[in-house]
């Protein structure tokens, strides 16, 4: 797969959705949901999209942190990663700007938070308890993890795509191996699809557990918090019992998966299945019923169609926002096409919009698992990449959203690589949401759209 190289001014102005951009050689890439094109550097430089896509913004500050390669035009500053790195070797401590106004002032949180939190560094600008801005500066657990993974072949880069971001593991490792097929020709074989898919949803409804149940403890519903805990505990020790992993970190691998379902671990995902589609109405109904929990979740942490559809937001984020968007089904991928997906839609926009997403997504994912456990095919799981040569573009949608992996290859080994998380285009999301609440209301909208932090620094 070779990308148009098109022109600066037909670089700047096309059009569609954007998702990610990154620079490679003597290239600069932007993938956009009409496909992905390119454009000559001229001097390291590059015409930047940021002024027609804020989302690109982000992307263009990373190329320039690890590539040294400038987006002429930029009417944003910082950096990505190297916060704390300047051409005569000071380390100046990086600038914010708080929001003007008699009685402004600014609040400080993080990088290292409270918990088992990755740390992000927010600095907040308010009057009261109002927030009227939000800066979160990101870039504290960069890995190098593009620079680990070239000059290896696709089965020894895959442990590293699968620690981009631990919770979205599956879908990363998905990702990766789609990518790899891609460029390499590959169809991995109907077992191991089959099996990809049941590990990918039972990611999905650990996390979605996970979420709703830290939102409603951020909330004061402690009680709500213990029984999704519970059940996301039930989830991660069937995948335990079924893939020799809680998390079933490097399972997926290019080629297939590296291993089958153990002896009795069909069993063990049915059980949690059924303990959670038990349970589910009983505790969808506490947050429908309980008034002061709706009071702390409906209008909170808004974020408009408009903005959500200008930042290309997908996952939760997105379809809460009114955007049936979902890369399971659009661009799609194997086995999805023989689910008949549901994707839920909700225009709110607001924590109970993403709430009730989750909800519906749980109900969605146990009916995919059953199909797909009932319906398992025999055969082989996995076949060997060839030592051969290609370029390749991947999805896979995480819990969080699309994420993506472009990779190149040159006689089996890895040239370059990029990866674009959904948080990258959520985090300035989080940032406008924050501003239509009060400073107490920030974790449950940040856990609401629930960025990575560690899937963004790569």
């Amino acid at each position: 797969m070779t990308p148009p190289n098109l022109s600066a001014h037909f670089w700047h102005n096309h059009h569609g959705e954007f998702i990610a951009l990154w620079t490679s050689g003597e290239l600069a890439y932007a993938l956009f949901d009409t496909g992905l094109i390119t454009t000559s550097l001229e001097d390291g430089s590059y015409p930047a999209l940021s002024p027609k896509h804020p989302g690109a913004a982000w992307f263009e500050k990373l190329s320039l942190d690890l590539n040294g390669h400038k987006a002429s035009g930029v009417t944003h500053t910082g950096t990505a990663i190297e916060h704390f790195l300047s051409p005569n070797g000071t380390a100046p401590w990086p600038e914010f700007h708080p929001a003007p106004g008699e009685g402004v002032h600014q609040m400080a949180v993080g990088p290292i938070h409270a918990g088992i939190i990755e740390p992000g560094h927010f600095r907040f600008s308010i009057i009261g308890e109002k927030v009227l801005k939000l800066e979160a500066r990101l870039g504290y657990t960069h890995k190098g993890t593009l620079a680990l993974m070239r000059g290896k072949s696709p089965r020894n880069a895959a442990r590293f795509a699968a620690r981009i971001s631990g919770d979205a593991t599956v879908a990363h490792s998905l990702a990766f191996a789609h990518a790899t097929e891609a460029a390499l020709g590959l169809t991995p074989p109907p077992r191991a699809v089959h099996l990809r898919a049941v590990m990918a949803e039972l990611e999905r409804m650990a996390n979605h557990t996970s979420d709703i149940g830290a939102i409603a403890g951020d909330a004061g519903f402690a009680f709500l918090d213990a029984r999704f805990a519970w059940h996301r505990e039930s989830l991660c020790a069937a995948a335990n019992a079924a893939f020799g992993h809680r998390l079933m970190m490097d399972m997926v691998i290019p080629g297939g998966v590296a291993g089958d379902m153990k002896t009795g671990g069909d069993d063990a995902i049915r059980r949690s299945l059924d303990a959670l589609e038990t349970e589910l109405p009983g505790l969808t109904r506490v947050f429908e019923d309980y008034a002061s929990l709706q009071d702390r979740l409906v209008g909170t942490g808004h974020i408009g169609i408009h903005l959500a559809a200008r930042y290309a937001a997908g996952g939760v984020t997105g379809r809460a926002s009114g955007r049936q968007v979902d890369a399971r089904t659009s661009p799609g991928y194997a086995p999805y096409e023989l689910m008949e997906l549901a994707v839920p839609v909700e225009t709110e926009g607001d924590v109970a919009a993403r709430v009730k997403i989750r909800l519906a997504e749980l109900a969605e994912s146990y009916r995919i698992i059953r199909t797909l456990l009932n319906h398992l095919p025999d055969g082989q799981i996995a076949i060997a990449p060839p030592a051969t040569s290609g370029m390749g573009l991947g999805v896979a949608e995480s819990f969080r959203g699309p994420v993506w992996h472009w990779l190149n290859i040159e006689s089996g080994l890895i040239t370059d690589i990029f990866v674009a998380d959904a948080s990258t285009l959520h985090w300035p999301l989080v940032e406008h949401a924050a501003c239509t609440s009060i400073i107490a209301d920030f974790p449950l909208i940040n856990k609401s759209v629930n960025a990575s932090y560690s899937g963004v620094d790569l």
